[in-house]
C-alpha cells in the first residue's frame, strides 16, 4: 500500500473533526506523539497478520514507524505454552523514530501463555488487554499460574480491559454457516477492529485486503470483515473503553514523495530486481529455503515478468553452484541464505573469488552457532563473511542499517560486484528482514547506471603480432578481469577452480605467479571505490559510537537520548565492512574512546583493533533480540564517564 504524507493542513483537519466528535457527545480522544503496541498470543491465533495489518493501516495514515515481529522456532509448538508465542510489536509515532520501542504501552494477550511471556516487558500504568475465555484453570496451570492473574491482583498496577474475544467474536459471526472453531479463527481480526478503533486507524485498506485475500472464500472474508467491524463497534459502545488516542501523521519527517510501508526482506528483493534492470542483466536466484531469508525467494519468484529466474534447489551447495553458473552465463547471479548456508557454500564463494566473477551472496543473519535460534536476530556472520573461506579469499562486505536501507544495500552491493568481477557479501539479519518502517519509492532517474561491458573479442596482441583473447587482462583502474558470456566466438578461456596464470588464464603452479594472483585479487578489493563514513558530531565529542548493520536505530535512538540530557558523544556507523572507507582511520584517531555495540561478542571491534591499533570498547548481546535504546544509553554514559 502507497501513501502521500498528510500536510499540516489535513492534520489540522483531523483535529477539527477530533473535536466535532466530543461536542456530539462520542468518547474523549486524547492526542498522543508516539505509541508502542504489542499482539501477543499463539502460533496459530494470526498475531503477525494481525501486526502487518495494523502495521499498513498506520503507514497509510502518514506515521513514521518500526516494527518487531517474534515467533517460535518450530512450526507448531504446542498450543498454550510459552514456547508456542507469536509477538508481533509495532512503534509508531508523529515523529521520526528509530527503533520498535524498548516497553509496550499496550499488551493484547490472547491467552495465559501471551500473558506470562510478555507481562514482563510492560512498564507500570500500561494497557492491558486480554481474552478472558482463554483463562481456563487447565490453560493457566499450563504455564505456571496457580491463581489467575485476573482475580489475585497482581495485575494491579497495569490497566486492565478483561474482554471475552472469544465468546464476542463467536456472537458476531452467529448469521453465518460457520462451526465454531471456524468462527474463533476470526478473533484476532475482533482484536485488530478494537485498537483500530482505539488508535483511530483507517479501515478501508484491511477490509479490501480480507476480500482479496479469501477471494476464492467469500463467506469467510465476509465473516472475517464482521468480525473486523464488530470489534471498532465494540469500542465504540462499551463502557471499559472510555477513550480512544489520536496520532497524528509524521509530516514533518519525512521529504515529500510517495510512501509505502515496507520490511527488510521485501526492500532487499525490490533493490535486486532494481539492480538488474538498471544493469539491463537478468536476474537469476539460486537458493535453498532458510529462516529467515526465505521470503527473498518467495517473492521473487512472483517477478518473472522482470526478467526474474529463481531455481529453489535441492540444497546449499546447489543453489549458490547454480548461481555461479549463471555469473558465468552472464546474468546478475544471487544466493540467499543464513549463517549455517554459508557454512556450506564456502568452497564456491572461494571458486567465484578465482573465476573473478559477479555474485551477491545474501546473508540474512541469525542466532548461532548451528542450527541456534533460526527465527531470532544476531549479527555474528561478519568474521564468517570475512575469513569463512580456504586460503586468501578475500570478499566485499556491505551492510544494510535499516528495513528500507536494505533497497539500497542490494544497489550497492550489486554495482561493486558488477564494476569489480567478485562476490559480495549483502550483511543483513532478522532483525531487518522481518521488521519495517515506511520507505519512499524511488524515482527510476535516482538509480545508479549499472550496466556492464561484456568482452567482445580479442584484448592482447602477442609478440607475433596475433591477437588473442586474456582473460585475466585487467582493468588498470578496477583490476577486474573481462566478462566473457560463454559461446562467444574467440573468447574460448579454461574455467575452473585451480590457479591461473596471470594474462593467459592457463593452468599454473609457478609461486611465484601465485603469490602475484593472491596479491592482486587482495589489492582490487582494497581498491574498491566506496564513500567516507560520515561522522555525526554536532559538538565536538571525545568519544565515538561506531555500528554496523541493524545497530544503527538503537545507536541513533541512544545517542539522542544522552545529547537531550546534555552529553557530548558522536555517532559514526559503517554500510561498507570490507573494504573499510579510507577515512576511518583518521576517523577514529579524532575520539578518546571508541564504542562499538553489537549483537556478537564483538567482532567489529577486533578487526578495529586489529587494522588501526584502536583502543576499542566493545558493548555486546547476543540474546536474540536487538538493543534497547534505554539499555544502550546507560551503557554509552558509563562508558562516557569511565
Amino acid at each position: 500500500m502507497t501513501s502521500q504524507v498528510s500536510s499540516p493542513a489535513e492534520q489540522a483537519d483531523g483535529a477539527v473533526v477530533g473535536e466535532q466528535r466530543k461536542a456530539a457527545g462520542a468518547k474523549d480522544v486524547r492526542r498522543l506523539d508516539r505509541v508502542i503496541i504489542r499482539f501477543a498470543g499463539d502460533s496459530g491465533d494470526g498475531m503477525q497478520l494481525t501486526g502487518d495489518r495494523f502495521t499498513s493501516e498506520t503507514a497509510s495514515f502518514g506515521n513514521d514507524l518500526s516494527t518487531l515481529p517474534n515467533f517460535p522456532a518450530e512450526i507448531r509448538a504446542p498450543a498454550g505454552t510459552l514456547p508456542g508465542v507469536s509477538s508481533f510489536q509495532l512503534h509508531f509515532a508523529d515523529h521520526d523514530i528509530l527503533t520498535p520501542g524498548d516497553a509496550p504501552n499496550v499488551l493484547v494477550a490472547m491467552n495465559p501463555a501471551a500473558l506470562k511471556a510478555n507481562i514482563g516487558d510492560l512498564p507500570r500504568g500500561a494497557e492491558v488487554i486480554v481474552n478472558t475465555d482463554e483463562f481456563t484453570k487447565r490453560a493457566m496451570q499450563k504455564v505456571g499460574y496457580e491463581t489467575s492473574p485476573l482475580e489475585d491482583g497482581s495485575l494491579d498496577g497495569y490497566h486492565l480491559h478483561p474482554v471475552p474475544l472469544t465468546t464476542l467474536t463467536v456472537e458476531a459471526l452467529k448469521e453465518f454457516d460457520l462451526s465454531r472453531k471456524e468462527a474463533e479463527r476470526s478473533k484476532n481480526m475482533f482484536a485488530l477492529g478494537l485498537l483500530s478503533w482505539m488508535y483511530h486507524r483507517p479501515t478501508e485498506g484491511t477490509e479490501r485486503f480480507l476480500k482479496s485475500k479469501f477471494a476464492k472464500k467469500p463467506d469467510i472474508a465476509a465473516a472475517n470483515i464482521a468480525a473486523f467491524r464488530a470489534g471498532w463497534n465494540f469500542g465504540e459502545t462499551t463502557e471499559d473503553f472510555a477513550v480512544s488516542y489520536e496520532v497524528a501523521p509524521a509530516a514533518t519527517a519525512f521529504p515529500p514523495g510517495v510512501y509505502r510501508n515496507i520490511s527488510g526482506n521485501l526492500a532487499l528483493s525490490y533493490g535486486l530486481v532494481a539492480a538488474s534492470r538498471q544493469a539491463d542483466l537478468p536476474l537469476y536466484l539460486g537458493s535453498y529455503p532458510i529462516t529467515p531469508a526465505s521470503d527473498i525467494l518467495h517473492e521473487l519468484s512472483k517477478h518473472k515478468n522482470f526478467g526474474v529466474r529463481t531455481f529453489q534447489a535441492e540444497d546449499e551447495i546447489a543453489g549458490i553452484g547454480a548461481a555461479l553458473g549463471a555469473a558465468f552465463g552472464g546474468s546478475l547471479a544471487v544466493t540467499t541464505t543464513s549463517g549455517p548456508g554459508v557454512a556450506l557454500k564456502s568452497e564456491t564463494i572461494g571458486l567465484a573469488v578465482s573465476l573473478e566473477l559477479p555474485l551477491l551472496v545474501v546473508d540474512i543473519q541469525r542466532g548461532g552457532p548451528s542450527t541456534g535460534l533460526p527465527t531470532k536476530t544476531e549479527q555474528a556472520d561478519l568474521l564468517q563473511a570475512m575469513y569463512g573461506r580456504n586460503g586468501e579469499a578475500p570478499v566485499p562486505v556491505v551492510a544494510p542499517r535499516t528495513p528500507a536501507d536494505c533497497f539500497d544495500a542490494a544497489l550497492e552491493a550489486a554495482r561493486i560486484a558488477l564494476t569489480y568481477r567478485t562476490p559480495v557479501f549483502l550483511l543483513s539479519d532478522g532483525y531487518l528482514a522481518n521488521g519495517s518502517e515506511p520507505w519512499r519509492i524511488p524515482d527510476v532517474e535516482e538509480l545508479p547506471d549499472l550496466r556492464v561491458q561484456f568482452a567482445q573479442g580479442p584484448n592482447h596482441t602477442l609478440d607475433d603480432g596475433s591477437e588473442v583473447f586474456w582473460p585475466y587482462k585487467r582493468d588498470p583502474q578496477t583490476l577486474a578481469r573481462p566478462w566473457a558470456i560463454p559461446g562467444t566466438p574467440g573468447l574460448e578461456h579454461r574455467i575452473g577452480g585451480i590457479e591461473k596464470q596471470d594474462g593467459t588464464g592457463n593452468i599454473s603452479y609457478d609461486p611465484a605467479n601465485h603469490d602475484f594472483m593472491v596479491r592482486t585479487r587482495q589489492a582490487k578489493i582494497d581498491g574498491i571505490d566506496v564513500p567516507d563514513v560520515e561522522v555525526d558530531d554536532p559538538h565536538g565529542a571525545k568519544t565515538l559510537v561506531l555500528g554496523w548493520g541493524s545497530t544503527y536505530g538503537p545507536i541513533t535512538a541512544a545517542v539522542r537520548r544522552l545529547r537531550r540530557a546534555g552529553e557530548s558523544v558522536a555517532q559514526a556507523h559503517l554500510r561498507h565492512l570490507n573494504p573499510f572507507p579510507r577515512n576511518l582511520g583518521s576517523v577514529l584517531e579524532r575520539y578518546n574512546k571508541v564504542v562499538i555495540p553489537e549483537m556478537n561478542l564483538g567482532q567489529l571491534a577486533m578487526l578495529i583493533r586489529a587494522k588501526y591499533l584502536v583502543d576499542a570498547h566493545s558493548y555486546t548481546q547476543v540474546n536474540g533480540m536487538p538493543f534497547k535504546a534505554e539499555q544502550l544509553a546507560a551503557a554509552l554514559k558509563e562508558a562516557i564517564d569511565g
